[in-house]
């Protein structure tokens, strides 16, 4: 019988094992290893519960550093080979049963993004572990020199009592502190020094002592650190605390944590300066490894978003005179590079990429950075920045004309460049990028491989267009769309014979929105599906009660628009058939309109649907005809019973006497339409004149202002009424 797998538990007991074996060698700690591996489980849980949770928090990695310090786990090396244990090992036995913790299964993304994810969040807690450890081990410091500063003070004040025995203290306390201690008089000679200190310059107490504190300058000295030192000196000031560089003999860096005590004598006159100092350059080169870490992109060694972000919150927080200009570019085709030669590839390609952007702004105030994935932005800054960022737009596509040479194959590199100017304090960086990004999707909509200038208004449109996209899902649970229904009238005897339905928004702040605003995007989104069914229900329900009120003998017909995600979504038939018997209504009844241009080259796959409709008894209406390039040859295999002429060809005849143009294609479209037994309706009659040239031309119904105005389903009752009783 096999065994079972580990469980979660299992799994992080094991996890804390490999760490305490790993830290425990180098521990300053009177545990043995199992008590040691037994203080370490408690902070492995919490590293596992900050890797699986819903929103990642820092704070949880930062304790766990905290902590080891507290173990005694000060060594620099306890830090690095805790770090080491959690990079090989935290997502390898604490992630599996987390996986299933990222979202929905319609929401979760493949098992390698996944993967990936708890990757990422693993390297951030390491960040977070790094900072707290050095945090807490600084706190720590501090707390150390401050008992040596007291105890210095402390003995500062026995001496003028008992001089003797506080010389004593004062040495035991001066040569055994771990920290580095100096003593200066008050015109900054150095008089005393101790191991530590010696210890952390690396040189011999002669060439310390005899030395002036005033030599000790450093390049990267903040302006305050010899104001405060004057102020001291002069009895000014106690005390104070900077963080200060220093050259050691051999010309190497130390940076140390200072503070400088003024020490007075019996009678409170300035007399020492006593300076304390904590050696840290090695956590110093670790932030600044963790920082650029944080800052730069791993593959391409660009700037990332965040440094990018910093820059550019820094440029645009500059104040009057200064302008920046900003290219947003995105390579065309990346992702096809990536599915057909593989990511490997595509990692090559970015790299050649961004070091051809590099090439590009090498000028005072210029940068390029890697937002994410083929996107990347450069930005100049500058009085000339409006001309500037022109030229580096250029300069960007001229760079990406040379092929780029991967595994033997030649790759074409082309991109799109969204450019936003301005002068500072005008936009956040949010808005500059939001821009960008919308000015570099205009110029690849317009065929890619060029750039556009940002244009407020388009901007505007874009944001609007996606703030309707966002509440296009919850509109529909809402009950904010409604239908309007406008006649469709017999132009021989003027009787209402059906309604087309035409949906509408009512949107909160836009107010109604006809379908163009929302059909595109709803199409875009997939949402047409259930939003085109929820319509053909309504309307076929609303078709039902009409029948039930009027006395008319036949049944009003009820047209409803399907799109073309409609047509091939396996639903379709299934939905009609299952609305019709829900209501009662005939299929004969209903009128399914889909435009020329849906079905021209259509193929059988696509037709078969309709034409399973039409066998039922459902109409279909050919909408827009005449818009589309459809050979009218094809009019014979198409499972249509209705073409509906579009407006264009009838906007001659609304006046007296008609184009003669347009009379003669419309009535060779009627008599093609007739002899292929099909009926014809016409779209857009706004004028008596119209609608009577169109009956003598054999048109069979119409609709348009002249009739009624797509309105209420009362109102085309009121109509359908009037007739039956007139």
């Amino acid at each position: 019988m096999s065994a079972e797998p580990d469980g979660p538990e299992d799994r992080l007991r094991r996890f804390a094992t490999i760490w305490s074996r790993a830290v425990f060698p180098v521990t300053s700690t009177s545990l043995t290893r199992p008590e040691f591996e037994a203080l370490l489980l408690p902070l492995a849980r919490r590293l596992r519960e900050a890797l699986l949770a819903r929103t990642f928090d820092a704070e949880e990695g930062r304790a766990v550093g905290a902590a080891l310090v507290g173990a005694h786990c000060t060594d620099p090396e306890a830090l690095s080979r805790a770090l080491d244990c959690v990079d090989a090992y935290l997502v390898l036995y604490c992630g599996e049963d987390g996986a299933g913790e990222s979202g929905s299964p319609a929401e979760r993304p493949p098992g390698e993004r996944v993967l990936e994810d708890l990757r990422t969040r693993s390297s951030r807690l390491q960040h977070a572990m790094a900072a707290g450890f050095a945090q807490r081990l600084r706190e720590r410091t501090l707390a150390e020199q401050e008992t040596i500063a007291r105890a210095a003070l402390q003995a500062q004040g026995v001496v003028a009592q008992a001089l003797h025995a506080s010389e004593a203290r004062f040495r035991a306390v001066f040569e055994g502190a771990a920290i580095g201690i100096a003593i200066a008089d008050l015109s900054g000679h150095v008089l005393e020094v101790n191991g530590a200190l010696l210890r952390m310059f690396g040189g011999s107490e002669q060439i310390l002592r005899g030395r002036n504190v005033t030599d000790w300058t450093h390049a990267e000295d903040a302006p305050q650190v010899w104001k405060l030192y004057d102020e001291l000196v002069s009895g000014e000031r106690e005390h104070y605390h900077v963080e200060k560089a220093f050259y050691r003999p051999d010309g190497t860096v130390l940076w140390t944590n200072l503070t400088v005590s003024l020490l007075r004598d019996a009678d409170g006159n300035p007399q020492y300066q006593l300076a304390l100092m904590e050696d840290t350059t090695e956590r110093r080169l670790l932030n600044l490894r963790l920082r650029y870490e944080a800052t730069h992109d791993a593959l391409t060694g660009l700037p990332n978003r965040t440094l990018f972000f910093e820059r550019l919150e820094k440029v645009l927080g500059a104040g009057e005179g200064q302008r920046f200009g900003l290219c947003y570019l995105d390579l065309d085709g990346f992702k096809t590079i990536n599915d057909s030669l593989g990511h490997a590839a595509g990692d090559r390609l970015l790299v050649e990429v961004a070091d051809r952007l590099q090439s590009c702004a090498t000028a005072p105030g210029e940068m390029v950075a890697r937002l994410g994935g083929d996107e990347f932005v450069a930005l100049t800054t500058g009085p000339q920045a409006r001309s500037e960022v022109d030229e580096l737009a250029a300069r960007i596509m001229n760079a990406l004309v040379a092929p780029v040479r991967i595994d033997g194959r030649e790759l074409t590199v082309r991109g799109s460049i969204g450019i936003v100017e301005g002068a500072a304090g005008e936009r956040s960086a949010a808005e500059v990028l939001r821009s960008a990004d919308i000015t570099m999707y205009r110029a690849k909509s317009a065929g890619g491989n060029r750039f556009e200038l940002a244009d407020p208004e388009a901007d505007a449109r874009a944001i609007t267009r996606h703030g309707l996209t966002t509440a296009l899902p919850t509109a529909l649970e809402r009950g904010e769309f409604f239908i309007e229904y406008q006649p469709l009238v017999h132009l021989g005897d003027g009787s209402v014979r059906g309604a087309e339905a035409l949906v509408r928004w009512l949107h909160p702040q836009h107010g109604v929105l006809g379908p163009d605003r929302f059909i595109p995007l709803a199409e875009h989104t997939g949402l047409i599906v259930p939003l085109g069914r929820w319509v053909l229900e309504q309307s076929v329900r609303q078709a039902k009660e009409w029948q039930e009120r009027t006395a008319q003998s036949g049944p009003l017909r009820i047209n409803v628009n399907l799109s073309p995600c409609q047509l091939t979504h396996p639903g379709l038939v299934q939905d009609t058939v299952d609305v019709l018997e829900r209501t009662g209504v005939e299929p004969s009844a209903l009128c399914l309109e889909v435009t020329e241009s849906a079905l021209i080259g259509a193929d059988d796959d696509l037709l078969k649907p309709l034409r399973r409709l039409a066998e039922m008894g459902v109409d279909i209406a050919l909408d827009d005809f005449g818009t589309g390039y459809s050979n009218l040859a094809n009019l014979r295999r198409l499972p249509v019973s209705v073409l509906k002429l579009d407006r264009s060809f009838t906007q001659g005849m609304q006046q007296f006497p008609a184009d003669p143009v347009d009379l003669k294609i419309v009535e060779g479209i009627v008599s093609l339409a007739h002899s292929l037994d099909l009926a014809v309706t016409v779209e857009g009659v706004e004028t008596g004149a119209q609608a009577e040239q169109l009956r003598i031309l054999g048109c069979d119904t119409a609709q348009g202002w002249y009739y009624a105005r797509p309105g209420p389903p009362e109102r085309l009752h009121e109509l359908a009424l009037a007739d039956a009783t007139g």
